[in-house]
């Protein structure tokens, strides 16, 4: 399977086309904070659900650094956002220990089902008739596999975080899935929205194409998206580089 687009960066074939998928390919802040919703006039709290959200997930970058930084032993995603929760509860001002464990455990399960952007379903169906297509997330596999199912999101093949046990952006995370594919890292292209990722991918030797997502943070947010990098394929959408591609 080739669909001959050959990277100025590497200048090799691309087989498989990667992606990124917090905020790239699923819309999480809109998810989380939908969630959080729920959670909030279930007990009757007093939180405001976006900005819950965006709390949760800046504890995001922080926790995984730790394992990369090799204070902690590799864990998955889903226990680092379970342990992020409870921080992020604590910030707000409601003690963790009020609620079931069981309670957090669901809320938790949020980033399991995110929506996807509207061009990522059909972008990705387009690229998989050329391309190998999957997640490259720091999401560990069954969190992907049920974001999947939930999202319809086509993947060829899920390999999470828990395979390679490593964090982006660590170079083996990049690097891991072409063992797995039988390939070489330049013959893989990552799609991200988040230029510090795209640098991390071109450091560990493959393609890079940046989907800037300027709602990612709320479409009030003043989030400006800026391509920082010269990077194989710049696209409005997931559908414009299958376009490109």
């Amino acid at each position: 399977m080739n669909g001959g687009f050959r990277a100025p960066s590497t200048g090799t074939v691309v087989k498989a086309v990667l992606f990124d998928v917090f905020g790239t390919v699923v819309d999480w802040r809109t998810g989380v904070a939908g969630a959080v919703r729920e959670f909030a006039s279930e007990h009757e709290l007093a939180l405001d659900p976006e900005s819950f959200a965006d709390s949760w997930r800046g504890r995001y970058v922080p926790s995984t650094a730790r394992v990369r930084g090799g204070e902690r032993e590799f864990v998955s995603l889903d226990v680092l956002h379970r342990e992020n929760l409870e921080g992020t509860l604590a910030e707000s001002g409601f003690d963790p220990n009020d609620f079931a464990p069981e309670v957090l455990d669901r809320l938790a399960l949020a980033w399991h089902v995110l929506p996807p952007w509207p061009d990522s379903v059909a972008g990705i169906a387009e690229l998989r008739r050329h391309y190998i297509v999957g997640p490259l997330s720091n999401g560990n596999t069954a969190l992907l596999l049920d974001m999947a199912k939930a999202a319809g999101l086509p993947w060829d093949l899920i390999l999470g975080s828990d395979v390679s046990r490593a964090y982006k952006p660590d170079p083996m995370a990049y690097r891991g899935p072409a063992a797995f594919l039988g390939i070489e890292p330049a013959e893989i292209m990552l799609v991200a929205a988040h230029p510090m990722d795209l640098t991390g991918a071109r450091a560990a030797g493959l393609a890079t194409a940046y989907v800037p997502r300027p709602a990612e943070y709320g479409e009030q947010s003043g989030h400006v998206a800026a391509p920082g990098g010269d990077w194989d394929v710049v696209a409005t959408s997931i559908t414009g580089l299958a376009a490109r591609m």
